[in-house]
């Protein structure tokens, strides 16, 4: 279902609660906020937004192609990709509130909707923004079934185009076997699903495509490995779009090769779906590829839930051990590592439970589409556009106005529709549900 690396100014700049660096003015080693100079580029912020938007979500483009057709299957992508990049970019100028070039920063996604928002909305926004990281954490164990570790992002992007270029690889010999392109211009036809399976599939198939693109509740910790200047929110800008540009035209090709090779047959997961056992070593290398990935998308999409209980652990408990002690453990020839006991505990349950509900729930293609459901319109999209709305103070009933406010109210519509047909293919897939078995 599709996560984030991080540099570790990750961990240093933006999760690790515990440091508390004076205010140096910009110095050559300090930021204008007193954080260590950041060093993040173009590049890097690109490699992390690759390797969040490129999961596992690719591997079910090709199924939602098939649902929707030669003609809307693309077309919808094209939009989807569209909206992404027009509400990034509107995301990334919340980065700073007041002046984007000199004031406050925003360390995460709801520290801009603190800022810009405030009140109900804060509380609702964290709510979703945490439900939909913990589903992410399983959406990806169902896959896979700071201050400097930048180059984690760049490793799991390179896996995420390999296991990608694999299956776009098979598609395409596929395709060359069968001697023909198969599908349809309107999707799977009806005779192999009923008309009413057709809808909620189709319904289903938008979820599927707006999880592929889902990365924006990262955004702003991404934007906080950029260095400055430029300014943040033009380095943003520029990586959102070269990012974009690129995760689309590879998507195009996964899912219509996907789709020309098995027509109405495409598989849900294109790597462990019925139509490529064959040959088996490279479908292990595609496998090997996914868990590399999954590994490092997984830590960038859980870092801001696991500094969010952290932080609120602090708060509630600032005098118990357990949770402000470190452990010093000796290394011969480097320096001692310290380990936090409860940082240790803790994510490893939410590793256990994540795995035990992803294998109680192996529903591949319904979690991708809930997921991309329950966070393309609230974080994608309406959080985005009312912050900046209040950043740019856009007077209400202006024709800017009105333009973000539809385009809002279009992406809920979807959302709803999108929601309503995974959970109806929940239903459907429960009736032959048996626990701890893929459904593929």
């Amino acid at each position: 279902m599709s996560e984030s690396t991080g540099s570790r100014q990750y961990q240093h700049q933006v999760f690790d609660v515990s440091i508390n660096v004076p205010n140096q003015g910009g110095s050559k080693c300090y930021d204008d906020d007193g954080r260590l100079k950041r060093s993040g580029t173009l590049w890097t912020a690109s490699a992390h937004i690759i390797t969040a938007v490129i999961g596992s979500g690719v591997l079910s483009l090709a199924w939602a192609v098939a649902q929707l057709g030669w003609i809307a299957g693309p077309t919808v992508m094209f939009l989807f990709s569209f909206v992404t990049y027009y509400t990034s970019t509107l995301l990334s100028t919340c980065y700073r509130s007041g002046d984007p070039d000199t004031g406050k920063r925003n360390y995460t996604y709801m520290d801009a909707v603190r800022a810009n928002l405030g009140g109900f909305k804060v509380k609702l926004c964290g709510a979703i923004q945490y439900v939909n990281l913990f589903g992410v954490a399983i959406g990806y164990t169902i896959a896979s079934s700071k201050h400097d570790i930048w180059w984690l992002s760049i490793v799991a992007a390179i896996m995420s185009f390999t296991y990608s270029t694999i299956g776009l690889g098979l598609g395409v010999a596929k395709v060359a076997e069968n001697g023909k392109i198969r599908g349809s211009l309107t999707g799977i036809s009806i005779g192999t699903v009923t008309e009413t399976q057709k809808i909620w599939r189709s319904f289903q198939a938008l979820g599927a495509i707006a999880f592929a693109y889902s990365y924006s509740l990262i955004l702003i910790e991404i934007q906080d490995t950029i260095k400055s200047p430029p300014s943040e929110y033009k380095t943003m800008k520029k990586a959102t779009l070269v990012s974009v540009a690129v995760t689309t035209i590879f998507y195009m090709l996964c899912g219509c090769f996907g789709y020309a090779a098995f027509g109405d047959l495409s598989p849900g997961n294109l790597l462990t779906g019925f139509g490529f056992y064959n040959p088996y070593w490279l479908l292990d290398i595609a496998n090997v590829a996914i868990v590399v990935h999954l590994i490092g998308a997984y830590q960038v999409y859980c870092q801001p839930l696991f500094a969010f209980i952290e932080k609120t652990a602090i708060e509630w408990y600032p005098d118990s051990k357990f949770i402000t002690a470190e452990v010093t453990i000796p290394i011969p020839g480097i320096k001692p590592f310290k380990l936090k006991l409860f940082r240790l505990i803790w994510r490893t349950i939410f590793v256990i439970i994540t795995t035990i509900i992803s294998m109680l729930m192996p529903f591949f293609n319904d979690v991708v589409g809930i997921l991309g459901a329950l966070g393309f319109w609230p974080l994608t999209v309406y959080f985005p556009v009312e912050m900046y709305i209040v950043q740019k103070r856009i007077p209400k009933w202006s024709a800017r106005w009105m333009c973000l406010q539809i385009l809002s109210m279009a992406c809920l519509v979807i959302s709803v529709a999108a929601l309503v047909g995974s959970f109806a293919g929940v239903v459907s897939d429960l009736k032959v549900y048996k626990p701890f078995k893929t459904s593929y």
